[in-house]
Protein backbone atom coordinates (compact mmCIF):
# COMPACT_ATOMS: atom_id res chain seq x y z
CA UNK A 1 0.00 0.00 0.00
CA UNK A 2 1.67 3.14 -1.10
CA UNK A 3 1.71 7.02 1.25
CA UNK A 4 -1.55 7.95 -0.83
CA UNK A 5 -4.31 4.95 0.03
CA UNK A 6 -2.31 5.15 3.57
CA UNK A 7 -2.96 9.00 3.51
CA UNK A 8 -6.87 8.50 2.52
CA UNK A 9 -7.35 5.84 4.55
CA UNK A 10 -5.94 7.54 7.55
CA UNK A 11 -8.14 10.67 7.25
CA UNK A 12 -10.83 8.64 6.47
CA UNK A 13 -10.29 7.10 10.14
CA UNK A 14 -10.39 10.71 11.36
CA UNK A 15 -13.58 11.50 9.67
CA UNK A 16 -14.82 8.71 12.10
CA UNK A 17 -13.46 9.73 14.87
CA UNK A 18 -15.29 12.90 14.86
CA UNK A 19 -18.41 11.04 13.57
CA UNK A 20 -18.71 9.30 16.55
CA UNK A 21 -17.91 12.08 18.88
CA UNK A 22 -21.30 13.84 17.38
CA UNK A 23 -23.01 10.23 17.33
CA UNK A 24 -22.45 10.76 21.18
CA UNK A 25 -23.21 14.30 22.08
CA UNK A 26 -26.30 13.41 19.95
CA UNK A 27 -27.09 10.04 22.13
CA UNK A 28 -26.14 10.72 25.86
CA UNK A 29 -27.21 14.80 25.57
CA UNK A 30 -31.24 14.01 25.70
CA UNK A 31 -31.20 11.42 28.44
CA UNK A 32 -27.89 12.96 30.97
CA UNK A 33 -30.85 15.19 32.38
CA UNK A 34 -33.43 12.86 33.53
CA UNK A 35 -30.68 10.03 33.95
CA UNK A 36 -29.62 13.00 36.52
CA UNK A 37 -32.84 13.39 37.87
CA UNK A 38 -32.98 9.47 39.07
CA UNK A 39 -29.81 9.61 40.68
CA UNK A 40 -31.38 12.66 43.25
CA UNK A 41 -29.17 15.39 41.29
CA UNK A 42 -29.78 18.93 42.17
CA UNK A 43 -30.51 21.66 39.35
CA UNK A 44 -27.02 22.73 39.02
CA UNK A 45 -25.33 19.61 38.66
CA UNK A 46 -26.36 19.15 34.98
CA UNK A 47 -24.31 22.58 34.52
CA UNK A 48 -21.87 21.34 36.47
CA UNK A 49 -20.87 18.80 34.74
CA UNK A 50 -21.04 19.69 31.60
CA UNK A 51 -18.31 22.53 33.16
CA UNK A 52 -16.03 19.85 34.39
CA UNK A 53 -15.42 17.86 31.10
CA UNK A 54 -14.69 21.30 29.32
CA UNK A 55 -12.30 22.13 32.02
CA UNK A 56 -10.49 18.28 31.60
CA UNK A 57 -10.44 19.19 28.04
CA UNK A 58 -8.62 22.73 28.51
CA UNK A 59 -5.76 20.76 30.34
CA UNK A 60 -5.40 17.96 27.84
CA UNK A 61 -5.56 19.34 24.70
CA UNK A 62 -2.06 21.15 25.05
CA UNK A 63 -0.46 18.37 26.97
CA UNK A 64 -1.32 15.49 24.19
CA UNK A 65 -0.34 18.08 21.53
CA UNK A 66 2.84 18.79 23.47
CA UNK A 67 3.08 14.94 23.69
CA UNK A 68 2.52 14.56 19.47
CA UNK A 69 5.18 17.17 18.90
CA UNK A 70 7.96 15.68 20.33
CA UNK A 71 7.04 12.06 19.32
CA UNK A 72 5.68 13.37 15.94
CA UNK A 73 2.93 10.27 16.30
CA UNK A 74 -0.50 10.44 16.25
CA UNK A 75 -1.83 6.66 16.11
CA UNK A 76 -0.74 5.86 19.75
CA UNK A 77 -2.35 8.98 21.29
CA UNK A 78 -5.75 8.38 19.69
CA UNK A 79 -5.41 4.71 20.96
CA UNK A 80 -4.49 6.32 24.16
CA UNK A 81 -7.22 8.32 24.53
CA UNK A 82 -9.46 6.26 23.13
CA UNK A 83 -9.08 4.29 26.11
CA UNK A 84 -10.75 7.17 28.18
CA UNK A 85 -13.57 7.42 25.78
CA UNK A 86 -13.97 4.04 26.67
CA UNK A 87 -13.57 4.13 30.24
CA UNK A 88 -16.00 7.19 30.33
CA UNK A 89 -18.73 5.66 28.80
CA UNK A 90 -18.65 2.23 30.86
CA UNK A 91 -18.50 4.66 33.74
CA UNK A 92 -21.77 6.46 32.56
CA UNK A 93 -23.29 3.02 32.11
CA UNK A 94 -22.85 1.85 35.63
CA UNK A 95 -24.21 4.83 36.74
CA UNK A 96 -24.39 4.01 40.46
CA UNK A 97 -24.18 8.07 41.75
CA UNK A 98 -24.76 11.42 40.67
CA UNK A 99 -21.01 11.62 40.92
CA UNK A 100 -19.99 8.93 38.42
CA UNK A 101 -21.48 10.25 36.35
CA UNK A 102 -19.83 13.71 36.34
CA UNK A 103 -16.82 11.99 36.56
CA UNK A 104 -17.73 9.69 33.26
CA UNK A 105 -18.00 12.79 31.69
CA UNK A 106 -15.15 14.56 32.93
CA UNK A 107 -12.95 11.14 31.81
CA UNK A 108 -14.93 10.43 28.59
CA UNK A 109 -16.54 13.85 26.80
CA UNK A 110 -16.17 14.12 23.08
CA UNK A 111 -13.59 14.70 20.77
CA UNK A 112 -13.98 18.59 22.07
CA UNK A 113 -14.60 18.08 25.72
CA UNK A 114 -13.28 16.14 28.51
CA UNK A 115 -10.15 14.14 28.78
CA UNK A 116 -10.95 12.17 25.36
CA UNK A 117 -10.42 15.50 23.71
CA UNK A 118 -6.95 15.33 23.90
CA UNK A 119 -6.50 13.38 20.41
CA UNK A 120 -8.28 16.23 19.05
CA UNK A 121 -5.26 18.77 18.88
CA UNK A 122 -2.86 16.16 18.24
CA UNK A 123 -4.83 15.21 14.98
CA UNK A 124 -5.25 19.15 14.03
CA UNK A 125 -1.70 18.93 14.36
CA UNK A 126 -0.74 15.95 12.30
CA UNK A 127 -3.89 17.44 9.79
CA UNK A 128 -1.49 20.77 9.26
CA UNK A 129 1.76 18.43 9.03
CA UNK A 130 0.13 16.07 6.60
CA UNK A 131 -1.68 18.51 3.67
CA UNK A 132 -0.70 21.53 1.86
CA UNK A 133 -1.68 24.78 2.38
CA UNK A 134 -4.18 25.13 -0.29
CA UNK A 135 -5.83 21.96 0.44
CA UNK A 136 -5.96 22.18 4.29
CA UNK A 137 -9.19 24.39 4.84
CA UNK A 138 -10.96 21.93 2.51
CA UNK A 139 -9.55 18.70 4.53
CA UNK A 140 -10.36 20.35 8.17
CA UNK A 141 -14.29 21.35 6.78
CA UNK A 142 -14.80 17.68 6.14
CA UNK A 143 -13.76 16.49 9.21
CA UNK A 144 -15.93 19.24 10.69
CA UNK A 145 -18.91 18.54 8.50
CA UNK A 146 -17.87 14.60 9.61
CA UNK A 147 -19.10 15.67 13.16
CA UNK A 148 -22.19 17.31 12.35
CA UNK A 149 -23.14 14.06 10.47
CA UNK A 150 -22.73 12.55 13.59
CA UNK A 151 -25.00 14.63 15.34
CA UNK A 152 -27.68 13.66 13.03
CA UNK A 153 -27.18 10.54 13.00
CA UNK A 154 -27.28 10.37 16.62
CA UNK A 155 -30.74 10.58 17.62
CA UNK A 156 -31.84 7.78 14.93
CA UNK A 157 -29.91 5.53 17.86
CA UNK A 158 -32.34 6.84 20.65
CA UNK A 159 -35.34 5.83 18.73
CA UNK A 160 -33.93 2.05 19.49
CA UNK A 161 -32.03 2.94 22.81
CA UNK A 162 -34.65 3.84 24.22
CA UNK A 163 -36.25 0.42 24.05
CA UNK A 164 -34.34 -1.18 26.11
CA UNK A 165 -35.51 -2.56 29.06
CA UNK A 166 -33.17 -5.83 30.52
CA UNK A 167 -30.67 -6.84 32.67
CA UNK A 168 -26.86 -7.29 31.72
CA UNK A 169 -25.23 -9.52 34.62
CA UNK A 170 -25.24 -6.93 37.62
CA UNK A 171 -25.94 -4.23 35.03
CA UNK A 172 -30.04 -2.22 34.24
CA UNK A 173 -29.95 -1.75 30.86
CA UNK A 174 -32.80 0.64 30.27
CA UNK A 175 -33.36 4.06 28.43
CA UNK A 176 -30.83 5.82 30.33
CA UNK A 177 -27.71 3.87 30.72
CA UNK A 178 -28.01 2.12 27.31
CA UNK A 179 -26.29 5.10 25.49
CA UNK A 180 -22.85 4.47 27.62
CA UNK A 181 -22.48 0.87 26.75
CA UNK A 182 -23.78 1.97 23.11
CA UNK A 183 -20.95 4.40 22.53
CA UNK A 184 -18.79 2.06 24.56
CA UNK A 185 -18.95 -0.43 22.09
CA UNK A 186 -18.54 2.24 19.33
CA UNK A 187 -15.57 3.49 20.64
CA UNK A 188 -13.89 -0.33 20.84
CA UNK A 189 -14.83 -0.82 17.36
CA UNK A 190 -12.95 2.47 16.57
CA UNK A 191 -9.68 0.98 18.51
CA UNK A 192 -9.42 -1.41 16.06
CA UNK A 193 -10.22 0.82 12.90
CA UNK A 194 -7.37 2.89 14.07
CA UNK A 195 -5.10 0.01 14.22
CA UNK A 196 -5.89 -1.30 10.77
CA UNK A 197 -6.04 1.94 8.84
CA UNK A 198 -4.42 4.79 10.56
CA UNK A 199 -0.54 5.82 9.95
CA UNK A 200 1.57 8.75 10.76
CA UNK A 201 1.73 9.02 6.98
CA UNK A 202 4.70 11.69 5.95
CA UNK A 203 3.70 14.85 5.03
CA UNK A 204 2.77 15.35 0.95
CA UNK A 205 4.63 18.17 0.31
CA UNK A 206 3.80 19.54 -3.88
CA UNK A 207 2.80 17.83 -6.91
CA UNK A 208 5.93 15.72 -7.33
CA UNK A 209 5.06 13.73 -4.47
CA UNK A 210 7.03 12.08 -1.24
CA UNK A 211 9.98 13.02 -3.08
CA UNK A 212 9.73 16.37 -3.52
CA UNK A 213 7.96 16.62 0.09
CA UNK A 214 11.30 15.53 1.93
CA UNK A 215 13.35 18.24 -0.53
CA UNK A 216 11.05 20.76 -0.02
CA UNK A 217 11.51 20.06 3.56
CA UNK A 218 15.45 20.04 3.99
CA UNK A 219 15.02 23.18 1.58
CA UNK A 220 12.64 25.18 4.25
CA UNK A 221 14.88 24.14 7.28
CA UNK A 222 18.30 25.02 5.63
CA UNK A 223 17.70 28.61 4.85
CA UNK A 224 17.71 31.55 6.97
CA UNK A 225 14.69 33.16 8.45
CA UNK A 226 16.18 36.60 8.30
CA UNK A 227 15.09 36.71 4.34
CA UNK A 228 11.54 36.96 5.26
CA UNK A 229 12.06 39.19 8.16
CA UNK A 230 13.33 41.91 5.53
CA UNK A 231 10.03 42.48 3.78
CA UNK A 232 8.51 45.93 4.30
CA UNK A 233 4.80 45.52 5.41
CA UNK A 234 3.04 48.58 6.81
CA UNK A 235 3.07 49.39 10.64
CA UNK A 236 -0.63 49.08 11.17
CA UNK A 237 -3.73 48.27 12.95
CA UNK A 238 -3.16 48.08 17.29
CA UNK A 239 0.52 47.39 18.37
CA UNK A 240 -0.03 46.86 21.85
CA UNK A 241 1.59 43.57 21.79
CA UNK A 242 5.00 45.27 21.09
CA UNK A 243 6.09 42.37 18.81
CA UNK A 244 7.37 43.17 14.89
CA UNK A 245 7.00 41.33 11.50
CA UNK A 246 10.80 39.89 12.38
CA UNK A 247 9.65 38.02 15.53
CA UNK A 248 6.34 36.76 13.59
CA UNK A 249 8.43 34.86 11.83
CA UNK A 250 8.45 32.56 14.39
CA UNK A 251 7.65 29.83 12.39
CA UNK A 252 10.40 30.22 10.05
CA UNK A 253 13.18 30.66 13.12
CA UNK A 254 12.01 27.68 15.16
CA UNK A 255 12.35 24.67 12.40
CA UNK A 256 15.37 22.83 13.65
CA UNK A 257 18.04 22.06 11.36
CA UNK A 258 18.20 18.48 12.21
CA UNK A 259 14.77 16.83 12.32
CA UNK A 260 15.31 14.67 15.05
CA UNK A 261 16.07 17.75 17.53
CA UNK A 262 13.51 19.03 20.02
CA UNK A 263 11.14 20.89 18.35
CA UNK A 264 10.79 22.89 21.21
CA UNK A 265 14.24 23.97 21.44
CA UNK A 266 14.08 27.68 20.87
CA UNK A 267 10.01 27.56 21.31
CA UNK A 268 8.64 30.66 23.11
CA UNK A 269 5.27 30.81 23.82
CA UNK A 270 5.15 34.46 24.29
CA UNK A 271 6.92 34.83 20.79
CA UNK A 272 4.63 32.35 19.07
CA UNK A 273 1.28 33.32 20.57
CA UNK A 274 1.27 37.34 21.48
CA UNK A 275 1.55 38.05 17.42
CA UNK A 276 -1.05 39.98 16.39
CA UNK A 277 -2.27 37.47 13.88
CA UNK A 278 -2.52 34.79 16.23
CA UNK A 279 -4.41 37.05 18.61
CA UNK A 280 -6.85 37.70 16.52
CA UNK A 281 -7.35 33.92 15.15
CA UNK A 282 -7.57 33.02 19.05
CA UNK A 283 -10.06 35.71 19.55
CA UNK A 284 -12.22 34.35 16.85
CA UNK A 285 -12.20 31.00 18.09
CA UNK A 286 -13.50 32.20 21.33
CA UNK A 287 -15.67 34.71 20.52
CA UNK A 288 -17.42 32.23 17.67
CA UNK A 289 -17.58 29.47 20.63
CA UNK A 290 -19.06 31.87 23.19
CA UNK A 291 -21.76 32.80 20.84
CA UNK A 292 -22.70 29.34 19.27
CA UNK A 293 -22.70 27.87 23.18
CA UNK A 294 -24.97 30.93 23.96
CA UNK A 295 -27.74 30.83 21.02
CA UNK A 296 -27.75 26.99 21.63
CA UNK A 297 -28.66 27.49 25.28
CA UNK A 298 -31.00 30.26 24.60
CA UNK A 299 -32.74 28.37 21.52
CA UNK A 300 -34.78 25.92 23.48
CA UNK A 301 -36.33 28.33 25.77
CA UNK A 302 -37.12 30.54 23.04
CA UNK A 303 -38.85 28.38 21.33
CA UNK A 304 -40.73 27.04 24.47
CA UNK A 305 -41.84 30.14 25.47
CA UNK A 306 -42.56 31.93 22.03
CA UNK A 307 -44.17 28.89 19.62
CA UNK A 308 -44.82 26.36 22.02
CA UNK A 309 -41.90 23.78 20.90
CA UNK A 310 -42.20 20.34 22.89
CA UNK A 311 -39.46 17.34 21.79
CA UNK A 312 -40.29 16.46 18.52
CA UNK A 313 -40.52 20.48 17.51
CA UNK A 314 -37.06 21.14 18.85
CA UNK A 315 -35.69 17.48 17.50
CA UNK A 316 -37.03 18.54 14.05
CA UNK A 317 -35.34 21.79 14.26
CA UNK A 318 -32.01 20.46 14.84
CA UNK A 319 -32.17 18.14 12.48
CA UNK A 320 -32.68 20.79 9.91
CA UNK A 321 -30.03 22.77 11.64
CA UNK A 322 -27.23 20.10 11.21
CA UNK A 323 -28.72 19.83 7.54
CA UNK A 324 -27.74 23.73 6.91
CA UNK A 325 -24.73 23.50 8.55
CA UNK A 326 -23.67 20.39 6.96
CA UNK A 327 -24.24 21.51 3.37
CA UNK A 328 -22.37 25.25 4.80
CA UNK A 329 -19.50 22.79 5.23
CA UNK A 330 -19.34 21.49 2.05
CA UNK A 331 -20.01 25.18 0.22
CA UNK A 332 -17.34 26.64 2.33
CA UNK A 333 -14.91 23.52 1.17
CA UNK A 334 -15.37 24.17 -2.33
CA UNK A 335 -15.14 28.03 -1.46
CA UNK A 336 -12.01 27.56 -0.03
CA UNK A 337 -10.26 26.35 -3.09
CA UNK A 338 -11.25 29.93 -5.05
CA UNK A 339 -10.79 32.17 -2.63
CA UNK A 340 -7.80 33.22 0.69
CA UNK A 341 -9.26 31.65 3.87
CA UNK A 342 -9.22 35.57 4.98
CA UNK A 343 -11.44 36.33 2.76
CA UNK A 344 -13.55 33.54 3.74
CA UNK A 345 -12.54 34.86 7.53
CA UNK A 346 -14.06 38.38 6.41
CA UNK A 347 -17.47 37.03 4.87
CA UNK A 348 -18.23 34.63 7.96
CA UNK A 349 -18.17 37.91 10.65
CA UNK A 350 -20.59 39.78 8.36
CA UNK A 351 -23.17 37.17 8.16
CA UNK A 352 -22.45 36.49 12.04
CA UNK A 353 -22.82 40.00 12.60
CA UNK A 354 -26.13 40.18 10.75
CA UNK A 355 -27.80 37.33 12.04
CA UNK A 356 -27.35 39.31 15.48
CA UNK A 357 -28.78 42.58 14.47
CA UNK A 358 -31.37 40.65 13.10
CA UNK A 359 -32.12 38.94 16.13
CA UNK A 360 -31.48 41.97 18.20
CA UNK A 361 -34.18 43.88 16.20
CA UNK A 362 -37.03 41.12 15.85
CA UNK A 363 -36.37 38.36 18.70
CA UNK A 364 -35.89 40.30 21.84
CA UNK A 365 -39.83 42.26 21.26
CA UNK A 366 -41.37 40.22 18.80
CA UNK A 367 -44.51 42.11 17.17
CA UNK A 368 -47.12 40.79 15.02
CA UNK A 369 -48.83 37.19 14.72
CA UNK A 370 -47.57 33.69 15.18
CA UNK A 371 -46.16 33.26 11.43
CA UNK A 372 -44.25 36.53 11.60
CA UNK A 373 -42.62 35.65 14.72
CA UNK A 374 -41.74 31.97 13.36
CA UNK A 375 -40.31 33.55 10.32
CA UNK A 376 -38.20 36.07 11.94
CA UNK A 377 -36.98 33.12 14.36
CA UNK A 378 -36.46 31.02 11.86
CA UNK A 379 -34.37 33.33 9.55
CA UNK A 380 -32.05 34.71 12.67
CA UNK A 381 -31.46 30.73 13.21
CA UNK A 382 -30.50 30.67 9.27
CA UNK A 383 -28.02 33.07 9.36
CA UNK A 384 -26.44 32.92 12.92
CA UNK A 385 -25.65 28.82 11.08
CA UNK A 386 -24.84 29.91 7.83
CA UNK A 387 -22.10 32.15 9.10
CA UNK A 388 -20.30 29.74 11.46
CA UNK A 389 -18.63 27.11 8.84
CA UNK A 390 -16.88 30.47 7.50
CA UNK A 391 -15.47 31.18 10.35
CA UNK A 392 -15.07 27.67 11.86
CA UNK A 393 -13.02 26.58 8.92
CA UNK A 394 -10.74 29.73 7.78
CA UNK A 395 -9.71 30.47 11.37
CA UNK A 396 -8.67 27.37 12.20
CA UNK A 397 -7.09 26.67 8.44
CA UNK A 398 -5.21 30.00 9.27
CA UNK A 399 -4.11 29.34 12.98
CA UNK A 400 -2.60 26.62 11.30
CA UNK A 401 -0.73 28.48 8.66
CA UNK A 402 0.42 31.43 11.28
CA UNK A 403 2.01 29.12 14.00
CA UNK A 404 4.80 26.98 14.11
CA UNK A 405 4.13 23.55 11.92
CA UNK A 406 6.85 21.43 14.26
CA UNK A 407 4.88 22.72 17.40
CA UNK A 408 1.54 22.16 15.71
CA UNK A 409 -0.16 19.84 17.92
CA UNK A 410 0.71 22.09 21.14
CA UNK A 411 -0.35 25.22 19.25
CA UNK A 412 -3.79 23.57 18.07
CA UNK A 413 -4.09 22.32 22.18
CA UNK A 414 -3.91 26.05 22.99
CA UNK A 415 -6.20 27.27 20.47
CA UNK A 416 -9.01 24.36 21.65
CA UNK A 417 -8.56 25.20 25.22
CA UNK A 418 -9.02 29.22 24.11
CA UNK A 419 -12.41 27.28 22.51
CA UNK A 420 -12.80 25.08 25.32
CA UNK A 421 -13.28 28.48 27.66
CA UNK A 422 -15.64 29.89 25.93
CA UNK A 423 -17.85 26.68 25.46
CA UNK A 424 -17.91 26.86 29.70
CA UNK A 425 -18.42 30.29 29.77
CA UNK A 426 -20.95 30.85 26.95
CA UNK A 427 -23.68 29.05 28.18
CA UNK A 428 -22.94 30.89 31.57
CA UNK A 429 -24.07 33.39 30.13
CA UNK A 430 -27.10 32.91 28.01
CA UNK A 431 -28.44 30.80 31.00
CA UNK A 432 -28.90 34.07 33.08
CA UNK A 433 -29.98 36.01 30.77
CA UNK A 434 -33.19 33.80 28.47
CA UNK A 435 -35.40 36.54 30.21
CA UNK A 436 -33.18 39.50 29.00
CA UNK A 437 -32.31 39.26 25.19
CA UNK A 438 -31.61 42.45 24.76
CA UNK A 439 -28.46 42.16 27.21
CA UNK A 440 -27.22 38.51 26.05
CA UNK A 441 -27.54 39.60 22.02
CA UNK A 442 -26.15 43.06 23.21
CA UNK A 443 -23.08 41.49 24.50
CA UNK A 444 -22.69 38.86 21.59
CA UNK A 445 -22.86 41.68 18.77
CA UNK A 446 -20.58 43.74 20.78
CA UNK A 447 -18.21 40.94 20.29
CA UNK A 448 -18.40 40.15 17.23
CA UNK A 449 -17.95 43.87 16.29
CA UNK A 450 -14.90 43.88 18.12
CA UNK A 451 -13.75 40.35 15.88
CA UNK A 452 -14.57 42.46 12.80
CA UNK A 453 -13.05 45.07 13.24
CA UNK A 454 -9.62 43.39 14.91
CA UNK A 455 -9.66 41.03 11.31
CA UNK A 456 -9.95 43.89 9.23
CA UNK A 457 -7.48 46.28 11.20
CA UNK A 458 -5.02 43.02 10.77
CA UNK A 459 -6.05 41.99 7.29
CA UNK A 460 -2.93 42.25 5.35
CA UNK A 461 -1.06 39.91 8.59
CA UNK A 462 -3.33 37.34 8.19
CA UNK A 463 -1.61 35.76 4.71
CA UNK A 464 -0.22 32.62 4.04
CA UNK A 465 1.76 29.96 5.97
CA UNK A 466 5.24 30.14 7.26
CA UNK A 467 7.10 27.84 5.61
CA UNK A 468 5.86 29.26 2.26
CA UNK A 469 6.84 32.37 2.84
CA UNK A 470 10.35 30.87 3.88
CA UNK A 471 10.80 29.01 0.72
CA UNK A 472 9.56 32.54 -1.35
CA UNK A 473 11.96 34.40 0.66
CA UNK A 474 14.86 31.73 0.13
CA UNK A 475 14.10 31.63 -3.61
CA UNK A 476 14.50 35.57 -3.91
CA UNK A 477 17.35 35.70 -1.68
CA UNK A 478 19.33 32.47 -4.01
Amino acid sequence: MDDHQKRNLTFFTIGLIFMLSGIEYAVILPTIWKYLQILEAPPYFLGLGLSAFSLSGLLTGPIFGLWSDRSKTTKSIILFSNVFEIAGNFMYFVGYSKWLLLCSRLVAGDAHTGIGAGAGSSIFGFLTRSTRPEERAGIFAAIMAARQAGLLIGPAFNLFLRLCDFKLGPFVVNKYTSPGIFMCLLWVLLQFAVLAMYWDVPPIGSEEGAAGAVNLEMKREGEEAPLMGSDEEPVNTYRALGTDRSESSASCEMQPVNGASNPFKNFSASREFLREEVVVLLTAQFITLFNQTALETMVTPLTQRYFGFGELGNSLMYSLCGVEVILGFFFVRWLSSKVADRAVLAVGLVICCTACIWCLVFLCNPRGGYGWELSAFIIGVFLQLLGLPFVAVSQVSLFSKVTAEKTQGFSQGVRRSVGGLATILGPLWAGGLTNNLYIMLGMMLALLLMITVMTALSYDRLTEPRAVQCEHSSDSGG
